[in-house]
This record gives C-alpha cells, sequence and structure tokens, in this order.
C-alpha cells in the first residue's frame, strides 16, 4: 500500500488544520497521523489508495479555510502507519 509523509508550512497551526486533515483523509479511505512540529510546520503520514493520497496532496495545498499554506514537502514513507487517523 503506498504511503508518503508531507510537511506542510505556512499558518498551519492554530487553524485546525490536523483536525481537518483527519477528516479529509477518512473521507479519503487513507490511514494516518497529523502532528504539530515545534518549527511551525504540520506532519501528514498517510498511506492508501495511489489516487486518494493524490487527493490529500492537492487538498494540503489549501488546507482548511483559516490556512495560509505556504508550502507543501513530499516525500514517500515506508514507516508505520496507524490503522485509522490519528491526531497528536
Amino acid at each position: 500500500m503506498p504511503a508518503s509523509r508531507f510537511w506542510v508550512s505556512g499558518k498551519v497551526q492554530g487553524v485546525f488544520f490536523r483536525a481537518s486533515t483527519r477528516e479529509q483523509a477518512l473521507r479519503l479511505g487513507l490511514s494516518g497521523s497529523a502532528r504539530n512540529l515545534d518549527d511551525g510546520r504540520v506532519e501528514v503520514i498517510a498511506a492508501g489508495d495511489g489516487q486518494s493520497l493524490e487527493s490529500l496532496a492537492r487538498w494540503l495545498q489549501e488546507g482548511p479555510p483559516a490556512a495560509e499554506v505556504a508550502e507543501v514537502v513530499r516525500e514517500d514513507w515506508e514507516g508505520p502507519v496507524p490503522q485509522g487517523f490519528h491526531v497528536a
């Protein structure tokens, strides 16, 4: 099953970015997690159908209405992915 790790920067903390990412990922049938990083970015790990991962990648470019996404960096992920989608 394909998986990716994303680092999202900009105004992405304190704007319901992680919770909105969880909702979007669950709608797309993806498993994974989203967490705030100390440097102000959000890290998202997601696994599932390749087309669903692409949809999430496009959504992360915009995020929820209050977010101001500056950049999304993506890499393939081969580490563990939790079942369901968790926010830390």
